[in-house]
């Protein structure tokens, strides 16, 4: 059984859980897609590959129906984050979705807000 599959059974049981899907999901990258398509609470995050080698469903995706459900995430040490930042700005990612990518969407799901990132006062 695909490990993909497992994790659609285990967001369908636990529906309030945050399922974050790590290192593109190789060899799994359609099912995860799929899953994180259709389970609310189901996200994706980049660690552990270079933007470059991300496969261009992946980046279709992230680009437009899980614009919301994709993390950063780099692989430190493996994958520098400056290293990794690099690659990314070399993919064909929309602005407004590369600020949800490296930022907006952690915040969201992890709850941080302004409490976390309050704005400096001049």
């Amino acid at each position: 059984m695909r490990r993909s599959v497992l994790v659609d059974d285990v967001a369908v049981d636990f529906p309030e859980l945050k399922i974050i899907l790590a290192h593109p999901s190789f060899p799994w990258q359609d099912e995860a897609l799929a899953v994180a398509t259709h389970k609310p609470q189901v996200h994706i995050d980049l660690s552990g590959w270079s933007p470059r080698y991300f496969p261009p469903q992946l980046v279709r995706y992230a680009n437009t129906l899980l614009q919301d459900k994709v993390l950063f995430g780099s692989d430190y040490p493996v994958i520098t984050p400056d290293r990794w930042l690099a690659d990314f700005a070399a993919l064909d990612i929309r602005p407004e979705v590369r600020a949800k990518i490296l930022k907006g969407n952690a915040v969201r799901l992890l709850g941080l807000g302004a409490r976390m990132f309050p704005r400096p006062t001049t």
